[in-house]
């Protein structure tokens, strides 16, 4: 079965969980028989993908794209035109808009000549592009839903283009995979998505990507020196965005401190809340107990989990949570919000919703007292994040494809 992968991002490029689990559903799917092209919005080198081809829609470098935020698109004036693309004004979507537009144009191009048996398009981000392509091709439309507008803006309105094109791409797809229960609930309830037209598929950890690493704490030795003498290290690694609570999650931090002040905190990441959470952390008297790593990936990312004792959590509304997911092979005790929908298949964790501060604190308490209780949550989640795996997304993926071209849903 021929497939018209449409993403934007894979590693070593991604900025998020999205080009992960784009990566390991679509090596999987290869795996089971399936013939995949994956187009991206750049042009770069990835190391190991010969699973699939990868078709690059413009000339721009990973570093490029990375500079350009959902919305504020004010970088690289420049790219208002695309090797000759006309861009159409689109006030702070300008820049953005103008590589979708791009993207769409060339995924036009590409379609027709491959002749996909289905189109599975990620996010808003290629909805347009595939929509676009089933327009051409008469192929059945999978629209993967990962994240929706309402998750990105913190359960607010958000961006009316953005929540335009998601509800058109919704209500064009033949099928429409969401990622957690959660996200499903948003999809039938704010966009009135009929519930038997979304399957829920959640997603898998794939344990051999983290085979034959050598972990280093060196880069995080004061971390190390501060467990010597009985702290609890409490990470996070995230995008700093108001989806993913983070000020909340500073509030319960300083809380837990007054109650114990052996706690120190791990915020790896960068986004548009950086200073502001930094400035928070002075301002609640608890600069001295929380280390900013900045943005990391390969090496330090993975040490960011090989130095935490526990991990947590905190978004305001999150479709699903692979971070939660590697936090667990790594060995780390798991704190998750109610929000989160790595909580529908993880069970020895402890929860919280995102805004009870107090609930957190004393969770980050009871378990820096208690080390019965960090060992029995450690080892009672990696069992459990053990039984998941991107083979079985891909089976899952396979059969949706089978029935939806054979119009079992029509």
């Amino acid at each position: 079965m021929n497939i018209l992968m449409l993403g934007w991002e894979l590693p070593p490029y991604n900025s998020g969980g999205l080009g992960v689990a784009c990566y390991h559903m679509s090596k999987a799917l290869a795996q089971q028989g399936a013939t995949i092209d994956f187009v991206l919005p750049y042009t770069a080198q990835h190391p190991g993908v010969d699973f699939m081809t990868v078709h690059n829609a413009t000339g721009l470098r990973p570093e490029d794209r990375v500079h350009m935020g959902s919305y504020d698109s004010k970088y690289m004036e420049s790219l208002e035109t695309l090797d000759g693309v006309d861009v159409e004004d689109a006030g702070d979507l300008t820049t953005m808009r103008a590589v979708q537009k791009h993207y769409t144009k060339f995924v036009e191009g590409l379609a027709p000549q491959i002749q996909p048996d289905v189109i599975h398009a990620h996010d808003w981000l290629t909805m347009e592009a595939g929509v676009r392509a089933k327009e051409l091709t008469g192929a059945p439309l999978v629209v993967h839903v990962h994240a929706t507008e309402f998750d990105r803006s913190g359960e607010q309105y958000g961006n009316p283009v953005v929540h335009e094109i998601e509800q058109e791409a919704l209500q064009m797809a033949d099928r429409i995979i969401a990622v957690s229960n959660i996200t499903k609930n948003i999809i039938v309830e704010r966009y009135g998505i009929p519930a038997d037209m979304v399957e829920v598929v959640h997603n898998a950890i794939d344990i051999d990507s983290f085979k034959g690493y050598e972990y280093d704490q060196r880069d995080y030795r004061y971390l190390e020196d501060l467990k010597h003498e009985g702290y609890t290290v409490v990470a996070t690694l995230t995008r700093f965005t108001v989806q993913k609570g983070l000020t909340h999650f500073m509030r319960a931090a300083a809380r837990a401190c007054e109650k114990y002040d052996r706690l120190v905190f791990l915020f790896a990441g960068d986004g548009e809340q950086r200073d502001e959470l930094i400035a928070q952390a002075a301002d609640l008297g608890i600069a001295d107990k929380v280390y900013f790593t900045g943005f990391v990936r390969g090496k330090q990312w993975r040490d960011v989990y090989s130095v935490a004792d526990v991990f947590v959590m905190s978004s305001v509304s999150e479709p699903f949570g692979l971070t939660a997911l590697e936090a667990a092979h790594h060995g780390c005790a798991l704190l998750i919000s109610k929000q989160s929908g790595v909580g529908e298949v993880l069970k020895s964790i402890l929860r919280f919703d995102f805004w009870d501060t107090e609930r957190l604190a004393n969770q980050l308490v009871g378990i820096a007292l208690s080390p019965a209780l960090e060992s029995s949550l450690k080892d009672g989640v990696k069992e459990e994040y053990a039984h998941l795996s991107w083979r079985d997304v891909a089976t899952k993926c396979i059969d949706l494809y089978g029935r939806v071209k054979s119009g079992v849903f029509a």
